[in-house]
């Protein structure tokens, strides 16, 4: 089974722009995403696709000085993106990430390519509630393409599988338990706004820029942590409309 990574990144953000290139720890938001996707075993590609916005010419000329593989597309259609990013490798299923997720759980990552390669299906759930931030989508490149067919509306196009959870009984599903150990929902992990860039710099610095660090370490830094863990407990995620 072929299965690749596509991490959707762009500099424009209502409300933290230009987080994804943003200093963390020893390096920066991307690249603590695109070596920890490539610490996922099975993966035989990772690329980031962001927009053709003038904006994002500062992603395209990371991925270069990087050598990673990128693809350009529309800002709005991140559907049509993503089908268009993974098209030339002709993979069998894709991992989607967003690159505001600078400590993405690698590990469990690795278990659902795994499972995927024993129980084929169109798509992968999660069972157990993680820490917004950790989780990736795992589905089949087929499916991406039958979504791009059917999932006409905005939501759909801005919300890469927002079509397979409305529309559940069309595909096929599987699913992998996440460990107890960062089963811990209340917490934010991800990078959205200023008190998450705060929550985050602190993660990386505790860590000493470990771009390998354990999600499950994360998630007990913050548990230990209380007082740190409430830097960002406050903010709501957008509304998907």
């Amino acid at each position: 089974m072929k299965t690749i990574a596509v991490i959707q990144a762009r500099m424009g953000s209502s409300r933290l722009p230009g987080k994804i290139l943003k200093p963390l720890g020893k390096h920066d938001v991307l690249t603590y995403v695109v070596e920890r996707c490539k610490k996922m075993k099975g993966i035989s590609e990772v690329i980031v696709a962001t927009s053709t916005l003038p904006l994002d010419d500062q992603v395209e000329a990371w991925c270069k000085t990087k050598d990673v593989s990128f693809y350009r597309g529309s800002e709005e259609d991140v559907l049509d993106r993503y089908v268009q990013a993974s098209k030339p490798y002709e993979p069998d299923c894709v991992i989607r990430v967003t690159a505001d997720c600078p400590f993405v759980d690698y590990e469990l990552a690795t278990e659902m390519v795994k499972t995927m390669s024993q129980e084929s299906a169109d798509f992968m759930s999660i069972t157990g509630k993680l820490p917004r931030g950790l989780a990736v989508e795992l589905f089949s490149y087929k499916s991406l393409q039958y979504i791009n067919e059917h999932g006409l509306e905005h939501r759909h196009r801005e919300h890469v599988t927002y079509y397979a959870y409305e529309h559940k009984d069309e595909f096929s599903w599987t699913s992998v338990a996440a460990g107890d150990a960062i089963q811990e929902p209340e917490l934010r992990i991800t990078l959205d706004t200023e008190e998450d860039y705060e929550l985050c710099k602190i993660i990386a610095d505790h860590f000493n820029g470990d771009l390998f660090v354990p999600a499950y370490e994360v998630v007990r830094f913050l548990k230990g942590n209380p007082e740190i863990a409430k830097i960002n407990a406050h903010i709501e995620q957008k509304p998907v409309v």
